[in-house]
């Protein structure tokens, strides 16, 4: 997946996971840099989206997180698929 930064720089992206929330409505993907190399901290991105028609990301469209309280379920999300990773 290639995100575009405010000053037009593209970036490779994977899908490190999505899910979806009853409590919103919608659906989440989280991103990191296809760059990133094992032994560096992730720099995850998140965002709402809008499923293409199988389901996936990375034909729909991807949009901000803006509400605090959905936020904090986005990362309440993540610890916990993180502390799942480790426990693998």
């Amino acid at each position: 997946m290639t995100l575009i930064d405010d000053k037009g720089n593209e970036e490779l992206y994977q899908v490190l996971f999505t899910f979806d929330s009853e409590d919103y409505g919608k659906s989440y993907v989280l991103l990191y840099p296809e760059s990133a190399s094992d032994d560096e901290e992730l720099e995850i991105q998140a965002f709402s989206f809008t499923p293409d028609a199988n389901g996936d990301a990375s034909q729909g469209d991807l949009y901000p997180i803006e509400d605090d309280d959905e936020w904090s379920m986005v990362e309440e999300v993540l610890n916990t698929f993180l502390a799942d990773e480790d426990e693998d």
